[in-house]
């Protein structure tokens, strides 16, 4: 780009403004060691070179050179998936006008695709920096091209928008992925070939080993073994040493597509063969809380779960994380209010004594004046297969059904194999922990039904399904 004098002489301090922030950002790049992605050098390694001095792609991740549909980057943590898509993305928006951003959900989006280290924002040059407007979820390129942001959690927003790309990121942990997949692929209509880039672990899904073997699918696959010079070393030291040579890291390091394991807790198509996209009338729900060992650092299980009128149980919802113990506490007590819960059913055993003055702190916190929290402790005795045993057999006779997917607890219960590892995740103790307690509790006695989508607080007062059940004792008593 070169201006002449007179050309800047009549540009209007909008124009100025703008061009002394190109300046800034081409110097800010060259200084950061920023190279354009593509290299000439044919099979690069990506690592810096004479004339591409800073990162720049592998071979791996650039986009085949034929006329595929969807190009699917199914490849292991640290690969450099997101690096992959923005680049890709951004090649496109030089030439076509409208593409579609797809993350697991609206954070994911925003947080990942776009500002993101490996992101829109950080991957483009200067010169084509697009402006990010969150009002209208929309990223503007100099050259009017636009993408518009969207979460798989909400399909329906898929339905009536147009586009000519789209890239679609961690594909697998979308929660509704068949229905967000079948909106987004409608609205592939612009121009003469509409291509869809997916990055994504693998995960053995039918949508996924379907796009697979599709022959205008092109197939990039990868282990995070491919791009670990550029990792840290303390991913190298915590994740990789972790889990390398374990079945869950064959399938989150060396992107292996698992079927079902042999000594697995649950087969992955029993989850699939009963999986909703919405629950029935419910009798109850529970949350079901697994404290993480040291109340810091490590993950703690939350997973709400509900016994229908039909008598089957309904994974509702995961709000695993990493908590300390005071936001784990608050969070048992926000989804317990959200979801309408009787009870919190938390383990209380491993160390985890600690647990229950918390939960109480934070139930007197939100609640004060409102009496005792509805708190039931399990002392888990058993030993971790024992006690989950009886929820698995539930799951092969299509007794307990997912609404919509949950991607880290499905791999927890397809990939723990307790011959091998005797302590069990996080996530599946919680989900155990609430549909055993809604087993026992309902299995030989009568429900009363309460509406899953009340979405209301205590306040203080007796579970509406609780106190239908005492006035029903009350006037058979009478």
């Amino acid at each position: 780009m070169s201006l002449t004098r007179a050309e800047l002489e009549r540009m209007d301090p909008a124009a100025l403004s703008r061009l002394e922030e190109v300046l800034e950002q081409v110097v800010q790049d060259a200084e950061g060691g920023k190279v354009p992605w593509r290299c000439a050098r044919p099979g690069c390694d990506g690592k810096p070179h004479k004339g591409a001095p800073g990162r720049h792609a592998r071979a791996a991740q650039l986009a085949p050179d034929w006329e595929w549909d969807v190009w699917m980057a199914l490849a292991g943590r640290g690969f450099g998936k997101t690096r992959l898509g923005a680049e890709w993305a951004l090649e496109k928006a030089r030439t076509q006008e409208r593409g579609a951003l797809i993350g697991p959900t609206a954070a994911d989006t925003r947080d990942i695709l776009v500002q993101g280290e490996s992101g829109i924002l950080a991957c483009a040059p200067a010169t084509f920096r697009p402006v990010y407007n969150p009002s209208k979820r929309q990223l503007t390129y100099p050259n009017g091209a636009i993408q518009t942001l969207y979460s798989a959690d909400e399909p329906n927003r898929l339905r009536g928008p147009q586009h000519h790309y789209g890239w679609f990121d961690e594909m697998a942990a979308w929660r509704y992925i068949q229905e967000a997949w079948d909106m987004a692929q409608l609205g592939m209509r612009l121009g003469d070939h509409p291509q869809i880039c997916i990055t994504t672990t693998p995960r053995p899904l039918p949508l996924i080993k379907q796009l697979v073997k599709d022959p205008m699918t092109a197939l990039t696959k990868g282990t995070t073994y491919d791009n670990l010079h550029n990792l840290a070393a303390t991913f190298q030291r915590a994740v990789v040493s972790k889990y390398e040579g374990t079945t869950l890291g064959r399938q989150e390091l060396n992107a292996e597509v698992l079927d079902d394991l042999p000594g697995a807790l649950v087969a992955r198509r029993h989850i699939d063969g009963s999986r909703v996209t919405e629950a029935p009338e419910l009798i109850n729900i529970v949350i079901g809380m697994d404290p993480a060992g040291t109340g810091v650092g490590d993950e703690t299980g939350l997973v709400v779960a509900g016994r229908g009128l039909d008598g089957k149980n309904y994974i509702l919802h995961d709000g695993s994380e990493k908590l300390s113990p005071e936001r784990a506490s608050a969070r048992a007590w926000a989804l317990h209010e959200t979801w309408g819960a009787s009870l919190v059913v938390v383990e209380d055993n491993g160390g985890k004594d600690w647990i229950e003055t918390v939960l109480r702190m934070a139930w007197k916190h939100r609640n004060p004046g409102g009496g005792p929290p509805p708190l039931r402790r399990v002392n888990a005795s058993q030993g971790k297969r024992l006690r989950a045993q009886p929820v698995a057999m539930r799951y092969e006779q299509a007794r307990v059904c997912h609404v919509g997917s949950f991607p880290e607890l499905e791999d927890q219960l397809t990939t723990w194999i307790p011959e091998e590892d005797p302590d069990s995740p996080d996530r599946l103790d919680a989900m155990v922990h609430a549909v055993a307690h809604l087993m026992k509790k309902h299995d030989r006695s009568e429900s009363v039904v309460i509406n899953p989508h009340a979405r209301r607080g205590l306040g203080g007062g007796e579970h509406p399904a609780i106190a239908a059940r005492r006035r029903a004792q009350q006037r058979r008593a009478s």
